[in-house]
């Protein structure tokens, strides 16, 4: 399977080079400075940078090399500061998320954002680069380690990593004794991490509150839990929007792996919330069994973005807590989560396609979902009651349900179309 991966990942370097086209410019301003380019013959051996963004200069990135650096630099040790580390690079291109990231993040609050650029050290081939994860930790556990000296706060640094990044964030955090502000991992890399020890990859002990968002577990994406809260979008996999044909190229092999990032990003710049609910399973979620915020650890339902422990009190988690959401295709992603239920009158001794039509009080919006309820032979009693989550993009108040005529049963089918439902997201 890690083989299967590490061939797709490989495959992305000739991709790559035609998407990330024209992204390797520098920021302009006479000191600004951006990502190093590499290529796949001398990127990766690691050569470390650092950027500093501001509220006063979003897309100027101030150079960091040397300890004065920092005290002549426009670096608030009285703000919040937000570390921003990238993952594989496979053609030694400057990622092209990293500026809307940046941008989202100032826009939301007034905080130092660094950038972490590894360009060099993570080109090439994944396995050179996951070589490099160690040295790459502790070159910024170093860096953190100079802010600390200034009279940073420890618990008012915030780490952001994406997929490799992730791990790397997490060795960080272990490095500091866990007692960094906060981590979050968009979609943590799989490969060479699933069954890696927790002091080898992120886990909750890495810092004061630790958070995941899983967009694609069964490729280049981890699939087990690895922080206090852990987001499975959609599942963790296959996210709505995405090509499920190898023929799309790039946006086949990557799609779901990103849409972490622009999940993020869009939970910054848009106002309508995107909550998960507490789970035991993908599957009980598409059930019906969890569209509340109740849990034993948690007094409500988390929210992705920069609210502090992701809006939600907690105590302390003796193990993880699974959340599980739906989205929309596209930005900003977020819809309303409904809790359908209704009762056939009668046992299903034939296959019978029913049809759920909701309908806003406030607008013509509708949305009509289609569903197959598989025919009962025995053991099933007159009547049963089906139960199971939707979404929507638009809050919708009402609903019909029918048979279509189509079906094998041609009577209206009684009982409630729709029935209470957990928070909009």
């Amino acid at each position: 399977m890690v083989g299967d991966l590490e061939s797709k990942l490989f495959a992305v370097l000739f991709l790559l080079s035609t998407a990330q086209a024209g992204n390797t410019g520098r920021l302009s301003g006479h000191h600004c400075a951006d990502f190093q380019t590499a290529n796949i013959l001398r990127g990766s051996k690691l050569k470390v940078q650092f950027l500093l963004f501001t509220s006063s200069s979003p897309s100027c990135g101030e150079l960091i090399l040397a300890d004065d650096d920092i005290k002549k630099s426009s670096f608030n040790s009285s703000l919040e500061t937000k570390i921003i580390i990238h993952g594989f690079r496979a053609l030694g291109t400057k990622p092209s998320w990293i500026e809307g990231l940046v941008h989202a993040i100032l826009h939301t609050s007034q905080v130092n954002v660094i950038a972490v650029d590894w360009v060099y050290g993570s080109t090439g081939a994944y396995p050179s680069a996951v070589e490099n994860v160690t040295q790459l930790a502790l070159s910024i556990s170093q860096f953190i380690s100079k802010l600390l000296a200034l009279g940073v706060s420890g618990t008012s640094i915030h780490i952001i990593g994406v997929s490799l990044g992730a791990h790397v964030g997490g060795l960080v955090g272990h490095f500091h004794g866990g007692q960094l502000g906060r981590i979050t991992g968009l979609d943590p890399a799989g490969p060479k991490y699933t069954r890696a020890s927790p002091e080898e990859r992120l886990d909750p002990g890495d810092a004061l509150f630790v958070e995941a968002i899983h967009t694609d577990a069964d490729n280049f994406g981890i699939r087990i839990p690895v922080g206090h809260i852990d987001y499975f979008v959609n599942g963790g996999k296959d996210q709505p929007g995405c090509p499920r044909f190898i023929s799309a190229g790039y946006k086949y092999l990557i799609c779901d792996h990103m849409r972490a990032v622009h999940l993020y990003v869009s939970a910054l710049k848009h106002s309508c919330p995107i909550l998960a609910f507490p789970c035991a399973s993908h599957q009980d979620f598409l059930n019906g069994h969890c569209v509340d915020c109740a849990d034993p650890f948690l007094f409500s339902c988390p929210r992705i973005g920069l609210l502090e422990q992701a809006g939600v009190e907690m105590r302390k988690l003796p193990k993880e807590v699974k959340v599980y959401l739906m989205t929309s295709t596209s930005a900003p992603f977020c819809v309303h989560h409904s809790l359908v239920e209704f009762q056939l009158q009668t046992k299903r001794n034939v296959v019978t396609s029913i049809e759920i039509t909701f309908c806003s009080n406030s607008t013509n919006d509708s949305a009509k979902i289609t569903m197959q309820l598989l025919r009962c032979f025995w053991d099933c009693a007159n009547s049963a009651t089906h139960i199971f989550s939707m979404s929507t993009k638009k809050l919708m108040n009402t609903g019909l349900l029918e048979v279509p005529s189509r079906s094998s049963i041609r009577r209206p089918i009684g009982g409630s179309p729709q029935k209470g439902g957990g928070p909009p997201t």
